[in-house]
């Protein structure tokens, strides 16, 4: 297992899936993470971290998908031709861009709506009621392996839902900028609050 920093290196694309009985084997296309990739290393897809099986011609990887992470996480509906986003696992020396993601999918959200301004865009999400205590307004989370900050959050009559404000770099270089209202992605939160939360609990029970 890597961990992850949520700055996505590049958008990829998904260039072959195969089902398999309990699983689905991806071949996907992204020459920045796999110019030094190896069978074993770490990729995230979409905030999703998958072993590579074999490094392929042309900048491809394959890895496998089980069935589990395919029911909970977005990767069940990929598609051949869909860009996805990649992260290499992060070096023990690099630096923290974003913050520690480990590339396990916590629930999915759905794209609720998008609102453009002038210098960025302001996307809701729809948000599992289980991962709502662990989000706080400027505090992290990571969607489809992207790194974002919190702007907002809300609950009304169909649910709890959270905003980020997404930045013109942020648009181009990851599959934010168009995933359309009603599309699902991919959840996780910040490991630190789990940690917080499991230390308060033991704490309580003392």
């Amino acid at each position: 297992m890597g961990v992850f920093t949520g700055i996505v290196e590049e958008l990829g694309e998904v260039v072959g899936k195969e089902d398999l009985a309990d699983a689905a084997r991806f071949v996907i296309r992204g020459p920045v993470v796999t110019a030094d990739a190896g069978h074993g290393d770490s990729i995230a897809v979409n905030g999703v971290c998958l072993t590579v099986v074999e490094v392929l011609p042309g900048g491809r990887f394959s890895a496998d998908v089980m069935a589990e992470t395919l029911d909970r996480s977005s990767l069940g509906g990929l598609r051949v031709g869909a860009a996805v986003n990649l992260e290499r696992a992060a070096a023990v020396n690099s630096r923290l861009g974003g913050h520690i993601v480990q590339g396990h999918v916590d629930g999915t959200g759905t794209v609720l709506t998008r609102t453009p301004s002038q210098h960025w865009e302001v996307v809701r999400f729809s948000l599992p009621a289980a991962l709502a205590r662990y989000l706080v307004e400027k505090g992290s989370i990571t969607v489809d392996g992207t790194s974002l900050t919190v702007s907002g959050l809300g609950r009304d009559d169909d649910g709890d839902w959270f905003e980020v404000s997404l930045i013109p770099t942020t648009l181009a270089a990851t599959t934010l900028g168009r995933a359309g209202v009603g599309g699902t992605v991919n959840l996780e939160v910040d490991v630190l609050a789990k940690y917080v939360e499991r230390l308060l609990a033991a704490r309580a029970g003392e």
